[in-house]
């Protein structure tokens, strides 16, 4: 059984840069203030660089990928 991934967001460090959701587009959607709306579903694993690209881009590291078995 595969690992999934799931992309995670710290609400208190972002600060709305809107880069995540530039970088991610299929996951990461922008609120009207320019804050991430992420899906909670597990990542694909064809877009997995995507996401952490869009971890690695974000200035306040609000962003995380966090891995799990799936149950």
């Amino acid at each position: 059984m595969k690992n999934q991934a799931r992309l995670l967001l710290n609400p208190v460090a972002c600060d709305g840069f809107g880069a995540c959701a530039e970088l991610f587009p299929e996951w990461i959607a922008a609120d009207k203030w320019g804050y991430p709306v992420i899906s909670g579903d597990p990542i694909p694993s064809q877009l997995i660089q995507h996401a952490e690209r869009a971890v690695k881009a974000c200035p306040k590291l609000a962003l995380t990928i966090r891995w799990s078995r799936p149950q």
